[in-house]
């Protein structure tokens, strides 16, 4: 049963916004000159509508203001955090997280030594597979991992996506939007079967490669079959 989500105070939501909008300011220049624009502007123009209609303006100002500036921290913030998870290993699955709908995300269901690795996302569209790494590498990865899912998805969409600043590449900072713009052709009740059988498949065992150790080795002659005397 899933937990249900604890309620944020005033003062906790209050906190929140002002780590944002550091966190915005350090990674964004122009944000400041923004904020305050969208700030000074929507004052300016309440002054004037006081003076002109009377003090009925003044709260609707305000609120607009208030409107104002949050529509630049969150256009500026969304904006700060693609750049600075451009590059960064293991990035693309917390993005997925904190977007609204549907998106079931396993991060590095397939992966090497050298930070290469393959992120399953299950969403109405279908199932999409996020490459990240170097290109050459990442190839074989999403060749193996389109060839065990071909098991179990049947009819189901299937995309891929290599992340990264090359040509044919998806650059992280348009993730978000490329994955929401994929048509819906799964219904919830799809999404929710194609789920039980993707997790059934990653939690079957599979033989460990290589030889087998000694201790695991079966006695000589257990499977040699006895003779009639």
């Amino acid at each position: 049963m899933a937990k249900p989500q604890e309620k944020v105070s005033f003062g906790q939501r209050l906190k929140q916004i002002g780590m944002v909008f550091s966190f915005t300011a350090k990674q964004d220049k122009w944000f400041v000159p923004l904020a305050a624009g969208a700030v000074l502007i929507p004052l300016a123009l309440t002054v004037v509508a006081v003076m002109a209609w009377g003090w009925l303006w003044l709260p609707i100002g305000i609120l607009l203001t208030v409107l104002a500036l949050l529509i630049v921290l969150n256009l500026r913030s969304n904006r700060a955090m693609m750049n600075a998870a451009e590059g960064q290993p293991g990035a693309a699955p917390s993005i997925l997280e904190s977007m609204r709908g549907d998106w079931r995300v396993t991060p590095a269901v397939s992966s090497t030594t050298q930070m290469d690795m393959v992120h399953l996302v299950l969403c109405r569209a279908g199932v999409v597979l996020l490459a990240e790494g170097n290109p050459q590498r990442v190839r074989g990865l999403l060749g193996q991992e389109k060839r065990r899912l071909a098991k179990v998805i049947g009819n189901a969409p299937l995309y891929d996506y290599t992340l990264g600043q090359g040509e044919g590449e998806l650059p992280i900072r348009k993730l978000r939007m490329t994955l929401m713009r994929l048509p819906r052709n799964l219904s919830g009740k799809d999404v929710n079967a194609l789920d039980r059988r993707l997790k059934a498949l990653t939690a079957r065992p599979q033989m460990p490669k290589g030889a087998i150790p000694k201790n695991m080795r079966p006695a000589k002659g257990a499977f040699r079959q006895t003779r009639g005397r």
